[in-house]
């Protein structure tokens, strides 16, 4: 089993309970590969997690030279264009897990799915949304885009504390200029196709 990702409480530079702005620099960084391959991406790509009694928060910082992002609407299907995933499995069986995509117009796509513990989706519920999410896109260099996420505990069956631990992959799709598209991943799936629940990795609460 690889390395778990050891997620660190958060660190806020500023809080005042609807807005906050969290102190990254504590927190690991995992650098994603290519989903296939395993290899180094093309654009890299950095993710950071850290939590709080009262949310789960997630950071993508992506090298982004040529953005394809035209939809509008919730839900729309994201992952046909450029996009960054999490997929969160807090049981563990590979069976039922969120789904969580942003695309760099900040627009959000979220479902549950069913899954057979294998390779193949069974089940997608779209029509369900993540009550009380936060998400956040900005470009920090001129070709460099950051993605916030903040998820609220009361998403979870198990109140956010330290052991507390998930099965997880974090993802990106990025398109070129010629159209070619590129699969990343924090765990590498051998192929291209991130609904492979048995590759995901763990991610702890420390």
């Amino acid at each position: 089993m690889s390395d778990p990702y050891f997620c660190a409480p958060a660190c806020f530079i500023r809080f005042d309970g609807s807005d906050e702005t969290l102190d990254w620099s504590g927190c690991p960084i995992v650098r994603l590969s290519d989903t296939a391959s395993g290899l180094p991406p093309r654009e890299e790509t950095q993710v950071q997690c850290c939590w709080s009694p009262e949310r789960f928060y997630v950071r993508f910082v992506c090298r982004d030279t040529y953005a394809v992002s035209k939809f509008e609407n919730r839900d729309d299907p994201l992952y046909e264009q450029d996009v960054v995933e999490l997929f969160i499995d807090e049981e563990g069986d590979g069976r039922k897990y969120l789904e969580l995509e942003v695309s760099p117009r900040n627009v959000v796509f979220d479902a549950w799915i069913e899954h057979d513990g294998r390779e193949r989706v069974t089940g997608l519920d779209k029509e369900w949304n993540l009550e009380g999410l936060r998400t956040g896109v900005r470009l920090i260099e001129p070709d460099c885009r950051e993605y916030l996420i903040s998820i609220p505990a009361a998403h979870f069956e198990a109140p956010l504390a330290p052991g507390v631990q998930w099965r997880a992959n974090f993802y990106r799709i990025d398109e070129d200029e010629s159209g070619m598209r590129e699969y990343q991943a924090w765990r590498p799936t051998g192929k291209i196709n991130f609904h492979m629940p048995s590759r995901f990795g763990t991610v702890v609460l420390t």
